[in-house]
């Protein structure tokens, strides 16, 4: 294959953390200044969201969480939860979210990487099974 897909091997230790989660998802960002948003996959555990959410507080208009089929998990305006389809796990992310944007606390670091990155990787995953499958013929 002539356009064989690179990744670091950094960058492929990261998406692997990534999917090690059980509900990975994708977490659309749109900046204050309008510029083109910004696209991140992470595992939608309660303190992920919560930690992603808080680690935005000045430079997100609005986020957009989604699981892997672009379901709405939870969407946020001005750095609060505006709609949360699934009211227990909105349950969940507010007692960490809270201190969070009260500052008492500092939104703690977690695996998270770009959708682009994220796409790479799967990417390269699927050209290792065709060049597999193609080798057994």
């Amino acid at each position: 294959m002539q356009n064989e897909v690179k990744i670091s091997t950094e960058e492929k230790e990261a998406v692997e953390k990534v999917m090690d989660g059980y509900r990975v998802g994708y977490a659309y960002l749109y900046p204050i200044e309008g510029i083109d948003r910004q696209e991140y996959v992470f595992d939608m555990t309660p303190e992920n969201i919560a930690n992603f959410i808080g680690s935005h507080p000045y430079d997100a208009q609005k986020i957009v969480l989604t699981d892997m089929l672009d379901r709405l998990i939870l969407d946020t305006a001005g750095g609060f939860i505006n709609n949360c389809p699934n009211q227990e796990l909105c349950k969940q992310i507010l007692p960490i979210l809270a201190p969070i944007q009260m500052g008492e606390t500092e939104p703690e670091e977690f695996p998270i990487v770009t959708r682009e990155v994220y796409d790479r990787y799967c990417q390269m995953e699927e050209e290792a099974v065709m060049r597999a499958e193609i080798s057994m013929l």
